[in-house]
């Protein structure tokens, strides 16, 4: 299954709505992550970040990036 590294944006008003921008796929785990690395040393996003989704397709990456999940319940020793 491929690697897909994507560009994720949110609307400068409303955080619920991602933007997501394909920039490549790879084959290996590790050029993706090495490329994603780079891209956020050397070009941060005021409101966004780069993500590596491992996914059969392209449509699954999509669908596991833009769904709601929720957070995780600390308990009191973790605090």
């Amino acid at each position: 299954m491929p690697y897909y590294l994507y560009k994720i944006s949110s609307s400068d008003s409303i955080d619920l709505v991602k933007q997501l921008e394909l920039l490549e796929v790879y084959d290996a785990f590790r050029p993706a992550k090495h490329e994603a690395k780079r891209l956020r040393t050397e070009l941060p996003l005021e409101a966004g970040s780069y993500k590596v989704m491992f996914a059969q397709s392209q449509l699954e990456a999509e669908e596991k990036l833009l769904e709601k999940r929720d957070k995780p319940i600390l308990m009191e020793y973790e605090r």
